[in-house]
Parts: structure tokens; sequence; C-alpha cells
């Protein structure tokens, strides 16, 4: 494991003299109220996606291993990507799908466990007038707290009481091996516990996948090895249209397409990572498919394109679809 508590703890420019990460439920019960709501509804073939911001979290450039300052000066250079005192923001997105008057919610958010400026897509869930009941199927991207945080309800039960949990086979069991978590440094066996904290109210209603399979009516997953071992993005089927919503394929929108070598330490097999970023950059390139991600500047929708030996993100208009 790459990632540790401390590293966390930098990022979100927290200091790290505290003995341990408390459970999910916990930070849950003391958490103030997240931002406002932020949202972006449009409508894709025979469905409606409405893209749900839960906030947005300081990554410093110098992170990025691979990092080189002259060339991060110059992939910056001329846009409007600014580092501040504590780094370049990076978005956490979810995505809520309709169709045929079924919702699906791929990720869940932070439950606002990582700060003040975290904790949003709960309340833009709301302000769509779709309630947590009403969310049939959760596809999880991978068992991060930003993506898994919002899983847990205050009180530590299901948030969505009604929901099927939809992850990986290889992610489900990566975070719940005893001999993987003893054998990392204590503070990133917090990592480990946090997982668990999330998805253990689902345990009887999960539903475990394997590979390049459909997982929901119109979703077929698509294996994304590297960032965590079972991560995943979603291929979404509507009708004559299709969006891959690909989890954290890309975290930096500003660095990465210009540099897709540049990974991060929350990347658990770094070089695995950066050859599937570049893979799917390949492939949404040649394919023109239309993509989104839980760190792509909100609402996160554009195309990949090649631009001489790198890529480049073309964000679609904000009115898109509508």
């Amino acid at each position: 494991m790459t990632f540790s508590r401390r590293t966390l703890l930098k990022t979100l420019g927290v200091g790290t003299a505290s003995l341990a990460l408390p459970t999910l439920s916990t930070m849950a019960q003391a958490a103030p109220a997240g931002p406002a709501p932020v949202l972006h509804q449009f409508g894709l073939g025979d469905a409606t996606i409405t893209a749900l911001l839960d906030g947005h979290l300081p990554v410093p450039a110098t992170m990025f291993t691979g990092y080189d300052a002259a060339r991060a000066q110059e992939t910056l250079e001329g846009s409007f990507y600014r580092e501040g005192a504590q780094g370049l923001e990076i978005p956490v997105n979810g995505y809520l799908v309709e169709r045929g008057g079924k919702y699906t919610l791929v990720d869940t958010g932070t439950a606002q466990l990582m700060g003040p400026d975290l904790g949003g897509l709960m309340a833009a869930l709301a302000a769509t007038g779709v309630g947590a009941g009403d969310i049939s199927t959760i596809l999880l991207t991978h068992m991060h707290p930003d993506h898994a945080g919002g899983l847990l309800a205050a009180d530590g039960s299901a948030a969505f009481p009604n929901a099927e949990l939809v992850v990986a086979e290889t992610e489900w069991d990566f975070w719940y091996d005893d001999a993987i978590m003893a054998s990392v440094d204590e503070g990133s066996r917090g990592f480990f516990q946090m997982a668990r904290d999330a998805v253990a109210p689902y345990a009887d209603r999960k539903k475990p996948f394997t590979g390049e399979v459909e997982v929901a009516p119109g979703f077929t997953a698509m294996p994304l090895p590297g960032h965590t071992p079972g991560h995943s993005g979603f291929m979404l089927d509507a009708g004559d249209e299709q969006l891959l919503i690909w989890g954290d394929v890309v975290h930096s929108t500003a660095l990465q397409f210009a540099n897709p070598d540049w990974t991060i330490p929350f990347d658990t097999d770094q070089p695995l990572a950066a050859q599937t970023r570049k893979a799917m950059f390949d492939r949404a390139a040649a394919d023109q498919l239309l993509v989104t991600g839980m760190h792509l500047d909100f609402p996160g929708l554009g195309r990949v394109v090649r631009d001489g030996a790198a890529y480049a993100f073309h964000q679609a208009p904000w009115q898109f679809g509508l």
C-alpha cells in the first residue's frame, strides 16, 4: 500500500497528531453540515443523468509521482487553473441515473468525513426530489472513503435502505483481507476499517461481479485496476447513446491529460494505474466516447482527444443534452 493516514491528512491540510482514524459512523455523527447543493441534470438517450457535487479537495501538484515543476508550469500556463496554498482543487462527484422510473446512484461521496468543503452529495440528491429510499441500485467504483463514505447514515445504518450494492468482488475481497490489512502500516489500517464500516450494512444485499459484465439494466462494468485492485468504471447504454463513468482514472483534469504517467499516492499500484489511464485515454479518443469521472471538473462530461504525444479533455457545454 502506498497511501497512508499521514498522506491523507497532509492533503487535507490537517495535522497528524491524532492517534487513530475514527470509524465512519463516529465521524458522521460529529460532522457539521456540508456545502450547499450543486447539481447538473441532462438527458442522454433514454436516461436522465444528474451530476451531484460532493465538494472539493485540495491536492498539491507536488504530490503526484512523476511531478516536474517546469512541466507543471507549462501544463497550467494559459489555463484558468491556479494552485492555491493547499493545492489544486479537485471535485468529488457522484452520478444519479434515472431510466424507466428506476434510480441508480454511482458512488456516494464522503458523508462529511473529509472536511467542511465536502459532504454535499446527499443535499444535492435531495434537491433533485429523489429520496435515499428511492435508490434501487448503487454502483460503487471502489471503496475509498470519498466514494463509499456516503453509504452510511449518521447512526451507522444504511443511508440507502432499499438499494442493492454492486461492487467488484476483487475490491470487496481486498479490503476484507485480514492478511493484507495486517501487512500495511498502522495508519493505513484505518482505511481498511473505514471501507469495511461503509459497506457493512449492505452485506446481505451486495452484488459482486467479476470482469466486463452487465451489472444492472443498461450498465456494463469496466475493470480499471491500478487505483485499487477492483477499481471499476461503468458503461451506460442509454439506447442510442453511451456514457462511460470511469471513476478515478483521472484525479486532476488540470495535470493528468497532459501528463498521463503522473500518478497519485492513493493508487495502490501506480504503474498499473498509469497503464490503465493511458489505455482508457486511447480507447475514449479512438471511439469518441462521452466520459465522466468522479474527479473531473464538475459536472465532468466531455471527450478525450489526442494532443500530440499526450491528451486533452474537451469539456461538454454546461447545457449539454438539454
